[in-house]
């Protein structure tokens, strides 16, 4: 004899829905990847920003911790708690900058580089999955339309 099933978890309040706030989905839909791919840096041993971070100073070496910082939309606190803690774990190195001691210009280890790739490489396989009930063309448009969307406008910076 089956054991009964569970009951259903309730809703509670609305769930989106084709109609919903584009605000709304592109929220819900930041917090779906944000979990997926958050997990897989976890298993990992790193933190969503710390991959972040990481992944900044692989395509964009050289940027001060300031432009970094703009780059990523964080603020300053944030970006220096976490690369305090890259830089505890040997995964990030900061360097004077050439000409203006008072700048620091993080840079990634060898160590942080290889972390770094294996975490991309589950985090693609992840979005590949989350994204394959679409075409390759539809995707496309997505990155250009989210793309569009952020635009060139400096952020006030945020804690991701």
């Amino acid at each position: 004899m089956q054991s009964p099933r569970p009951p259903a978890p309730e809703t509670i309040g609305p769930s989106p829905s084709i109609d919903s706030e584009i605000t709304w989905l592109l929220h819900r839909a930041a917090q779906r990847m944000r979990a997926a791919t958050g997990d897989v840096a976890e298993e990992h041993g790193l933190g969503l920003r710390d991959y972040i971070v990481l992944s900044a100073l692989v395509k964009t070496p050289g940027l001060t911790q300031g432009e970094l910082g703009k780059s990523l939309g964080l603020d300053k606190t944030t970006l220096m708690s976490q690369l305090d803690r890259l830089e505890r774990r040997a995964l990030v190195e900061r360097h004077g900058a050439p000409g203006d001691r008072r700048l620091r210009i993080p840079v990634i280890t060898d160590d942080g580089r290889v972390l770094c790739m294996k975490v991309a490489d589950a985090c693609a396989a992840v979005e590949t999955s989350v994204l394959d009930r679409f075409g390759q063309d539809q995707v496309q448009a997505l990155r250009r339309m989210l793309f569009a969307i952020i635009g060139d406008v400096e952020d006030r910076g945020s804690c991701l």
